[in-house]
């Protein structure tokens, strides 16, 4: 009679010796670097890990990643915020039309946008925000899409959040008003990747997978979790981008009622940094993870802000196939939040702010300039993978805690 051993240990995947890492920042942690050969000796990298002129450290792998994968995803690798990214709206105005007292724009723009975690929408949602919560219920029905953890995600829609998320009023090189602001996928994201950077460690924990960090945990393709965390994430990106969509067109009536005129506008763009899709590098179709990383294809526009107190830009792609057609997502972090509000007071971040309306206050020392990056350095790093269209600079500032 035999006896049951019980299920047979499935052997560890082998991970790469060679790691092939791309590094396009003049200035770089040793613990980014680190992170990156640890990306790149997975299995299923495809062609190779790519960092980004603004990369520092982030769970898992580094903020201002860029890899592909076959066969599988690494959803902390994409990130909490997913979706996250920018949306800069030209408008007609230039800097003459603007009252010299941005005051009452900044708290017309608090009023109408809800601020800070947890701050949604109080009111029954009507017009365009009603518009675009049905199209996102139409789209988790038709998909699937379980979003039994997040009762309030309707009222997170038109939101800002906090952190590095912001609403600013800018002038480029030739005066001209833009409208700029950065924000992601709320509270209803987070959730969705939390539950599928659970369901990553679960499975490989399932399958003997060792890892070098916990937080490379990766879905296979081809299982249900796969499935389901792909049409989760792309529900989550589609929120995002519709927050954004939503967050200017109250922007944009706030400032038209500001000067008296309606907005007009005359160049919209809108683009995700932290999300994964389906694309082609080195005659392969990979799953292409840009994480704190925009699009960057030949003719392709898109976003790069500064700190709170420093340049923006709007660029335009390369398709640069080394940086796979990438690009940074901004300055990137110098110290963690921690250590900036040890470093900085509410006094040192009044100083750096002059010129530029905003609400002082020592909510914000964690985001004072001189926590991130040079942006300057990380856009002359950025010289073979974008071209410069516009520099802004910004006269009011928005910001949640």
């Amino acid at each position: 009679m035999s006896r049951s051993r019980g299920p047979k240990k499935a052997a560890p995947r082998k991970f790469n010796e060679k790691v092939h890492v791309e590094a396009f920042a003049s200035v770089l942690e040793p613990a980014v670097m680190t992170q990156a050969k640890q990306l790149a000796g997975m299995p299923f990298i495809h062609p190779h890990v790519a960092l980004m002129p603004d990369a520092h450290v982030g769970m898992g792998s580094s903020v201002g990643t860029v890899f592909g994968t076959i066969g599988a995803v690494i959803p902390a690798a994409v990130g909490v915020d997913i979706g996250c990214g920018m949306i800069g709206v030209r408008t007609q105005f230039h800097a003459s039309d603007l009252p010299e007292d941005l005051v009452p724009l900044r708290d017309a723009i608090e009023a109408a946008i809800p601020l800070s975690p947890g701050n949604y929408n109080e009111w029954h949602l009507e017009g365009s925000a009603e518009r675009r919560a049905r199209e996102l219920a139409q789209m988790a029905e038709r998909d699937g899409v379980d979003l039994s953890h997040s009762p309030k995600w309707r009222q997170q829609l038109g939101s800002l959040g906090g952190g590095n998320h912001f609403i600013e009023l800018c002038l480029d090189e030739k005066d001209r008003v833009w409208m700029f602001l950065h924000s992601g996928s709320r509270g209803v994201g987070n959730k969705i990747a939390q539950k599928h950077i659970a369901a990553a460690q679960t499975q490989c924990d399932k399958h003997w997978v060792r890892l070098p960090d916990r937080d490379l945990a990766y879905l296979t393709e081809g299982t249900a979790e796969f499935d389901s965390y792909i049409t989760e994430l792309h529900w989550a990106q589609h929120f995002a981008y519709l927050n954004r969509e939503e967050m200017m067109d109250r922007f944009a009536q706030c400032l038209g009622d500001f000067i008296g005129t309606e907005v007009a506008e005359e160049e919209r763009i809108n683009c995700h940094h932290n999300y994964t899709v389906k694309e082609e590098h080195f005659s392969k179709d990979v799953w292409l993870t840009r994480k704190g990383a925009v699009l960057a294809d030949v003719g392709v526009k898109a976003l790069i802000p500064g700190s709170m107190g420093t340049r923006s830009y709007v660029v335009e792609g390369k398709g640069f196939a080394p940086a796979l057609r990438s690009a940074p997502h901004g300055a990137g972090r110098r110290y963690s939040r921690t250590e900036a509000r040890k470093r900085f007071t509410a006094e040192d971040l009044d100083s750096r702010m002059k010129g530029i309306v905003y609400r002082p206050g020592k909510e914000w020392i964690d985001e004072i300039p001189d926590a991130y990056k040079d942006i300057d350095q990380v856009m002359e790093d950025a010289a073979k993978l974008v071209e410069v269209k516009h520099e802004l600079r910004q006269v009011l500032n928005v910001k949640g805690t």
